[in-house]
């Protein structure tokens, strides 16, 4: 059955890149492994570009997985926490699949969910006004830190890892976007702005052209 053979051909790709590197994943390679012949491949993916793209989806939603297993923390800022930790610990554990994550040129339906759960949490601490930046600003810096730290921890040889550099690096970004009481107690119109902008899509009472507008001028505030 072709949706049989498409998972065979997707498990043996990911078991070849995690035992043998990038470099190892072969259309040959592959359809040996996973006990179809070379045209199945092609036919079932295209090319090999096709192929590495269904292993960074099944990639990603591995990783979804584990980040939505768990329900959300009592605190956002600990939300943040957990998803920083659960992004460090997927990619120490799959480090070739990780480096192929990022390096596809387009991203992938899953990623594209897990940056969602990213602003949704983002979204969460802006709510209860400890946000200080921008939603789309903070939930930048997240993702971008974390995913530094991720690649430069799998650079270094697992002797000499320092896991308390991710630490760091996480609280300095919590720090930098966050605060430990409520901004919207600090007078200033950009506190206020921040916590209105987070629960503007909540609003019954406008329609989507007026929420719209609002949004605009809210950032505006905040910027």
């Amino acid at each position: 059955m072709p949706a049989d053979a498409r998972a065979r051909i997707i498990e043996a790709a990911l078991n070849l890149l995690a035992t043998e590197g990038p470099d190892a994943v072969s259309t040959r390679a592959v359809s040996s492994k996973a006990g179809v012949q070379p045209p199945t491949i092609y036919r079932l993916f295209g090319d090999k570009d096709g192929l590495l793209d269904a292993i960074t989806v099944q990639g990603y939603a591995d990783y979804l997985e584990a980040k939505t297993a768990q329900p959300p923390a009592e605190d956002p800022l600990e939300d943040l926490r957990r998803g920083w930790d659960q992004h460090l610990e997927f990619g120490l554990a799959n480090p070739a699949l990780y480096r192929l994550m990022l390096a596809r040129p387009t991203p992938s339906p899953a990623w594209e969910k897990a940056l969602e759960i990213l602003a949704s949490r983002v979204s969460r601490v802006a709510s209860a006004g400890r946000l200080r930046v921008p939603e789309p600003l903070a939930a930048a810096l997240l993702h971008a830190a974390g995913s530094g730290a991720t690649l430069s921890l799998i650079s270094t040889p697992p002797e000499s890892r320092d896991l308390t550099v991710s630490v760091a690096a996480r609280e300095a970004v919590i720090a930098a976007i966050s605060t430990d009481r409520p901004v919207f107690r600090t007078p200033g119109p950009a506190a206020a702005a921040t916590a209105l902008r987070a629960v503007l899509p909540q609003v019954t009472g406008l329609s989507g052209a007026e929420k719209a507008l609002m949004g605009e001028w809210l950032d505006r505030i905040t910027d």
